[in-house]
C-alpha cells in the first residue's frame, strides 16, 4: 500500500484541567469541600490560609478594578522572569493574579470572608466503646480456650454493620486454616458461634433474620402464651408472615384475630438489626446546608453557607522563592523554579476554581429562588411550579449537567425545613383543566390518601389512581407506583394491618 498525503478537518472538545477542577468542585456539597480544601493545603505548600484577612464579604468576587498595582512576575519564552506592569485579562487563570496578597485586589485570592466578630464553630464528638470492641469484652470474659478464643475473635470480626454473620461458615473453616494455621472443624466453629450468639445485644452473632428473631424470642425468660406462638410462626411460618399472607397463619394455628395481633406485636417488638441497636442515636450524619434561605417581609433572601472554609492565597515565600531561582542561570535553579511555578500556577487555579464554583452556585440558586418565589415566601407545597434542570439552564445560560452538578447532594434550608435541592426539582402534569401542576403535589395527595385508608383493607395501585383521577389528576396506574416506591410506600398487601 503507497504511503500519501491527505488534508482533512476535525471538530473536538477539549476540558482544560481548570474546567475539569471547577467540575469536581462543583459537585461537591459544603462538607465534602472542607475536606478537599485541606487535602489541597496538604499537597500544596504554595497555597496557604490567609489569617489576616478580614475584608466585607461585600466586596467578594465583586467585578469592579481596584486602582491598586503592583510588580509581578512574567515569564519570556525562554522561561526567564522579567518584572512589568500587571496587564490580565479578568477571564484568564494567570499565575499572576495571584501572586501577591498585599499588591493585588482582594477579590481574586479570598474565597470566603468573615468579620472579626463572625462565630466560627467547632464540634466535639465523643465516641464510646465500638460494638465490636463490646462484644470483644464479653469475650474476654467467658472461660474458653485460647483456640475457641481465636475463633471466636474472627466471628466477631465477620460482623456486618446489622451484626449478621453474611459468610458461610464452611468458609470461615478454611480462613481460620489459612490465615491463623487453626485446623478447626465446623462443629468447633458453630460451638463458637453460639457462645457469640449469647452475647449482648441479643440477636448478634445470627445468620439470617429468622434466626436473630428466634434468638431473641429463645432468650426472654418469661415464656408467655404470645412468645411460644411467635416462635412457632417465626421457625414454622416466615415466609407467610413475612408477606403478611395472615389468612394462612390463622387457618395453621387455629387462633383468631385477636390472638394474632398479640403474636404480631411481640414478634414487631424484637430488634432485626441488633448490629446498630447501640449507635442508632450517635451514627447520624449530620446535614451540613449549601444554601440558606430566610424570608424577610414576605420577600426570600439568598445566602451562601461559608461555615468553616478558609480564605486562601498564594504563598508569599514561594512567589520570593520564585523571583530568586528564576533570576539565577544555573541549571539546577531552572529545575527548581519549574516546579515552584507549577505549585504556584496550580494554587491559582483552585483558588480561581473555588470563585467560580461559588458565583455559578450563586447564580443558579438565585434563579431557582425567582422560579420558586411563590413557594418560598410561603412554604406551601401546593405553591411549588413544576421546575426540571433544562428550566433553570436556559435562564442561566449553562450546560444541563453544570446545573445537575450544583443541585446533586446540596441540601437547602429554609424556615420550613432542610432539604435536599433536588428535591425542588419535579415534572409537570396536566389537570382536566389543563393547568400545569408539580408532581409533587400529586406525591402529597398520594401519601395522604395512603395515611387515611383503612389499614384492615389497604388502598391498592388501581383503587389509588382512580381516587387521583377522581380529583382532576391525568394519571396513570403505572405512575402511581412509580410515584408510591419513590415515596417508600409498599404495595397495599404489605400495608395490611390486622
Amino acid at each position: 500500500m503507497a504511503l500519501k498525503h491527505s488534508q482533512y478537518l476535525k471538530l473536538s472538545q477539549k476540558l482544560l484541567p481548570q474546567q475539569i477542577l471547577l467540575m469536581k468542585l462543583l459537585q461537591l456539597p459544603t462538607l465534602a469541600l472542607e475536606d478537599r480544601i485541606k487535602e489541597e493545603l496538604e499537597v500544596n505548600p504554595a497555597l496557604e490560609e490567609d489569617l489576616d484577612n478580614t475584608a466585607n464579604e461585600d466586596d467578594l468576587y465583586s467585578n469592579e478594578d481596584s486602582d491598586d498595582s503592583g510588580e509581578v512576575i512574567e515569564f519570556d519564552d525562554n522561561g526567564e522572569a522579567k518584572e512589568e506592569e500587571m496587564k490580565t485579562s479578568a477571564s484568564d487563570v494567570e499565575m499572576e493574579d495571584y501572586m501577591d496578597a498585599e499588591e493585588l485586589d482582594s477579590y481574586k485570592y479570598e474565597v470566603v470572608n468573615k468579620g472579626q466578630d463572625e462565630e466560627s464553630r467547632d464540634f466535639v464528638v465523643v465516641e464510646g466503646i465500638g460494638f465490636q470492641e463490646m462484644l470483644e469484652q464479653q469475650l474476654g470474659l467467658k472461660d474458653i480456650s485460647e483456640t475457641e478464643y481465636t475463633i471466636g475473635n474472627y466471628l466477631i470480626g465477620c460482623l456486618d454493620e446489622d451484626g449478621y454473620i453474611r459468610r458461610e461458615l464452611d468458609l470461615i473453616v478454611d480462613d481460620l486454616a489459612f490465615n491463623y494455621n487453626i485446623t478447626a472443624t465446623l462443629k468447633e466453629v458453630e460451638s463458637a458461634l453460639k457462645i457469640i450468639q449469647g452475647f449482648d445485644p441479643p440477636g448478634v452473632g445470627a445468620r439470617n433474620l429468622q434466626e436473630c428473631l428466634l434468638i431473641q424470642l429463645e432468650r426472654k425468660v418469661e415464656k408467655t402464651k404470645e412468645v411460644v406462638l411467635a416462635m412457632d410462626v417465626i421457625k414454622n411460618h416466615m415466609e407467610e408472615f413475612s408477606k403478611k399472607h395472615y389468612d394462612k397463619i390463622l387457618k395453621r394455628l387455629e387462633i383468631d384475630n385477636e390472638e394474632l395481633k398479640d403474636i404480631i406485636t411481640e414478634i414487631t417488638h424484637l430488634n432485626p438489626r441488633p448490629g446498630n441497636s447501640d449507635s442508632k442515636e450517635s451514627n447520624f450524619s449530620a446535614v451540613i446546608p449549601d444554601f440558606i434561605v430566610s424570608v424577610s417581609d414576605g420577600k426570600p433572601e439568598l445566602s451562601i453557607n461559608g461555615r468553616n472554609l478558609p480564605d486562601l492565597k498564594i504563598s508569599k515565600d514561594y512567589t520570593e522563592m520564585l523571583r530568586e531561582y528564576t533570576r539565577s542561570k544555573d541549571k539546577s535553579s531552572k529545575e527548581a523554579s519549574g516546579f515552584i511555578k507549577s505549585k504556584i500556577e496550580s494554587a491559582g487555579w483552585f483558588i480561581e476554581a473555588l470563585q467560580q464554583r461559588y458565583a455559578t452556585m450563586s447564580l443558579c440558586m438565585q434563579c431557582i429562588l425567582e422560579y420558586q418565589t411563590e413557594y418560598f415566601s410561603t412554604g406551601d407545597e401546593s405553591k411549588l411550579r413544576p421546575m426540571i434542570l433544562k428550566d433553570i439552564a436556559t435562564r442561566v445560560n449553562l450546560d444541563l449537567s453544570t446545573i445537575s452538578r450544583m443541585a446533586n447532594s446540596k441540601y437547602v434550608q429554609t424556615p420550613y425545613g432542610t432539604f435536599l435541592l433536588k428535591s425542588l426539582f419535579s415534572e409537570s402534569m396536566s389537570t382536566d383543566s389543563g393547568e400545569e401542576v408539580s408532581s409533587r403535589e400529586i406525591k402529597n395527595i398520594l401519601k395522604e390518601h395512603v395515611d387515611k385508608e383503612d389499614k384492615k383493607h389497604p388502598l391498592t395501585d388501581d383503587e389509588l389512581c382512580a381516587k387521583l383521577n377522581e380529583k382532576g389528576y391525568n394519571i396513570a396506574r403505572r405512575t402511581v407506583a412509580k410515584y408510591r416506591e419513590q415515596l417508600d410506600i409498599p404495595v397495599g398487601r404489605m400495608r395490611r394491618e390486622i
